[in-house]
C-alpha cells in the first residue's frame, strides 16, 4: 500500500516529532526483546502521528563489532589465514548484510511502519564518512591522545572493553595478605623518627585478591590521614591500619603484639620497602582512595593494573608496568611466572611467596568481579597502548552533566543513573585492536614512531572513505590520505605507516544522530525522543551524548525513556 510515504506526504510541513532509533546488533534473528523496544516506538510514532505531527521513524543497524568479528572467523576457519583484511571485512558485511535482512522483514511482520527501504546502516560509505568527521570534531578540540592506561581487557577476545561491554558475575578469587619488608636505609630513617623502633625489623602487610599482579607491584600505598600502627610479631615491627588490626589478627592467625608506634600515613611516604619477590624496591605513596573496609589499610599498588594505581603511579613518577601480552600471558623473561596465563600464575606467586616466608595468609574469596559480556571469561586491568577521549578536557565532563539536566528523563531516575556514570567515568578508550569497524585514521612516523592523528587526517579519510568505503583504509595507497605537508611533530619526518585499530563501536552507533543525516537530511537535530532499555545509560545514551557534545556541543535528545527486560 505504500502507507509509509502516504502518512509522510499528508504529514509534510506539520511540526516534527522524531523518534531516533537506537540501531539494533546485526546478528541473528529477532528476538522478543526486539518486539518490545520496536512496539514501544512503533506505539510512539502512531500515536504523535495521529496527533497531528509529521513523526518520521527511520530504523537503523549496528554492523561492526566483536561478536560478527568472530562469528565469521569460526565460520572461515583456516580460510582466514589466506585472506586480506579488506576481504575478511567483506565477510563480515555480506553476514552483517544477511542479518539486517532478515531482522528488517521481522520487524515489518510486527507492523512496524518506517522508512524501510532506507535504514541507517553504520557500515555504508557515508555513514563511516560521518564517524570519521565525529572523531575529527574531537581531534580539532585538542581532547584526542594515545596513551599507555589501564583498561578493561579481555583475554580471550584479545581487546580492549568499554565500561558498556563489562559485566559483573560472581566469581572465586584467592585473598592474600603478603608482607612487604622496609629496606635497611629506610628501617634506619624511620627509628631516627620513632627511637622505640631501633634494631628492630620493620614490615608492612597488604592485602590483595589479585596474587598475579604481585609482579607488577611498585609501591604500597598509604591514606595520609589514617592512623597507622606497628605491632610487634615476633620480633618485627608490622604496618597495619589500627582500626583494622584487631581484624587483620584474627584472619592471618597470628598475635599481634604491643603497639610500638603510631603514625599517620602521611610519615610513611617515601619509605622504601622491599618487593617480595624480587630485588628491587616499592616506594611509599599516599592515595586518598585507601580505606578502611577490608584488607589491612596498606594498598598494593602495581601501576599497569589499575585505574587509582596508574594516577598513583603517574604522581610519583613510576613506570607504567605491564609485563602481560595480548592474550593474557606474562614476558616470557618474568622471574617465576613467564609464559603463564595471568590467572594460571596466581598458584605460583602464592607458593613462591610462601617459600620466601612472605606470605602470612590465604583463602578464596566469593566475589563480584567483571567480566567481558560477549565471551563471559573474567577480564583483566591492563596497561596498554589505546587512543583516549579525555574526560576532563575541554570541560567535556562538565558539559556533559549540565546537558543531561536540560533533557526530560522517564522515568526520572535515568537522570541520576546517567550522571552518576559520567561523574566517575575515566577517559573514554575509543581504540579497538580488531579488523571489523572503523579504522582510526592516524599514523606512525616510521623515523621515531610517534602517533599522529590530526584534522588533516580525519578530513582526508572522510573524503576517501565517502566514496570507497572504509575498506580502502587497507587497500588503498596511505598517500590519498596523508596531507602532503604532513610532518612528524616530534623528529619532523615525513614517512608515515598507517594505525591498525580500529574505533569503538559505542562511537559509531553513538554517533547515528550525525549518521543518518547523510541520507536523511530532512530530520532536525536535535531529536525528540530516544527510547531503549535501561542498559543503555551506560551505553548509546552515554556514548550518544558524548559525541553530541563533540559534535554540536549539545545532547542529540530532549527526552530519554527506559523501558525494562523481558
Amino acid at each position: 500500500m505504500g502507507l509509509y510515504a502516504r502518512i509522510r506526504a499528508q504529514r509534510a510541513g506539520a511540526p516534527q516529532f522524531i523518534l531516533h532509533d537506537g540501531p539494533p546488533y546485526a546478528n541473528g534473528p529477532i528476538h522478543i526483546g526486539h518486539v518490545l523496544n520496536k512496539v514501544l516506538k512503533d506505539i510512539i510514532v502512531k500515536s504523535r502521528t495521529m496527533a497531528g505531527f509529521d513523526a518520521p521513524y527511520v530504523p537503523g543497524w549496528d554492523c561492526h563489532g566483536l561478536p560478527i568479528e568472530l562469528k565469521v572467523e569460526r565460520e572461515l576457519g583456516r580460510k582466514k589465514r589466506e585472506m586480506s583484511v579488506a576481504d575478511f571485512r567483506r565477510a563480515c558485511r555480506r553476514y552483517a548484510e544477511k542479518f539486517v535482512g532478515l531482522q528488517s522483514a521481522g520487524f515489518q511482520r510486527l507492523g512496524v511502519l518506517g522508512a524501510w527501504d532506507r535504514p541507517y546502516l553504520t557500515m555504508t560509505p557515508d555513514y563511516q564518512a560521518a564517524i570519521v568527521r565525529a572523531l575529527g570534531r574531537f581531534v580539532e578540540q585538542g581532547v584526542v591522545y594515545k596513551g599507555k592506561k589501564p583498561v578493561h581487557w579481555c583475554p580471550h577476545c584479545r581487546t580492549a572493553l568499554a565500561e558498556a561491554e563489562v559485566d559483573y558475575e560472581d566469581h572465586t578469587s584467592p585473598s592474600i595478605y603478603v608482607e612487604f619488608p622496609l629496606s635497611a636505609e629506610s628501617t634506619q630513617a624511620l627509628a631516627q623518627r620513632a627511637p622505640a623502633l631501633r634494631d628492630r625489623p620493620v614490615s608492612v602487610l597488604i592485602w590483595t585478591t589479585t596474587p598475579w599482579t604481585i609482579p607488577s607491584n611498585l609501591a604500597v600505598a598509604f591514606h595520609p590521614e589514617v592512623d597507622y600502627g606497628l605491632y610487634d610479631i615476633d620480633g618485627t615491627a608490622v604496618i597495619v591500619a589500627e582500626r583494622l588490626a584487631e581484624q587483620v589478627a584474627g584472619a592471618v592467625g597470628r598475635n599481634f603484639g604491643a603497639t610500638l608506634v603510631s603514625l599517620k600515613g602521611g610519615a610513611l611516604e617515601g619509605l622504601r620497602f622491599r618487593h617480595p619477590l624480587y630485588d628491587r624496591d616499592s616506594v611509599g605513596v599516599l592515595a586518598d582512595y585507601v580505606t578502611l573496609e577490608q584488607g589491612t589499610g596498606a594498598v598494593h599498588t602495581a601501576p599497569g593494573h589499575g585505574a587509582d594505581d596508574y594516577t598513583t603511579g603517574v604522581r610519583y613518577g613510576l613506570e607504567i608496568y605491564a609485563p602481560i601480552g595480548p592474550s593474557g600471558r606474562f614476558d616470557d623473561d618474568v622471574e617465576i611466572v613467564g609464559g603463564e596465563k595471568v590467572f594460571d600464575a596466581n598458584p605460583k606467586v602464592e607458593v613462591a611467596l610462601a617459600e620466601a616466608g612472605r606470605l602470612w595468609h590465604s583463602e578464596p574469596l566469593d566475589h563480584t568481579y567483571p567480566h567481558c559480556w560477549r565471551c563471559h571469561h573474567p577480564v583483566i586491568f591492563l596497561a596498554t597502548w589505546q587512543w583516549f577521549i579525555k574526560m576532563d578536557a575541554n570541560n567535556l565532563r562538565n558539559r556533559a552533566l549540565a546537558a543531561i539536566t536540560q533533557v526530560e528523563w522517564f522515568p526520572a531516575w535515568g537522570e541520576e543513573r546517567i550522571h552518576n556514570m559520567l561523574a566517575n567515568r575515566p577517559d573514554w578508550c575509543i581504540s579497538r585492536q580488531r579488523s571489523w569497524g572503523v579504522p582510526i585514521p592516524a599514523v606512525y612516523c616510521t623515523g621515531c614512531r610517534e602517533a599522529v592523528l590530526t584534522t588533516g587526517l580525519t578530513d582526508r579519510a572522510a573524503a576517501v572513505f565517502a566514496e570507497h568505503g572504509a575498506d580502502a583504509w587497507y587497500e588503498r595507497d596511505i598517500g590519498e590520505f596523508v596531507p602532503s605537508d604532513l610532518r612528524c611533530p616530534t623528529c619532523g619526518g615525513a614517512e608515515f605507516e598507517r594505525e591498525r585499530d580500529i574505533l569503538d563501536v559505542w562511537f559509531d552507533s553513538g554517533s547515528s544522530h550525525e549518521g543518518v543525516l547523510s541520507d536523511h537530511p530532512e530530520l532536525q537535530w536535535p531529536y525528540t525522543v530516544y527510547l531503549e532499555g535501561s542498559d543503555q545509560h551506560r551505553g548509546w545514551f552515554h556514548s550518544s551524548l558524548l559525541v553530541g557534545l563533540g559534535t554540536r556541543d549539545a545532547a542529540p535528545y530532549r527526552q530519554v525513556i527506559t523501558h525494562g527486560f523481558v
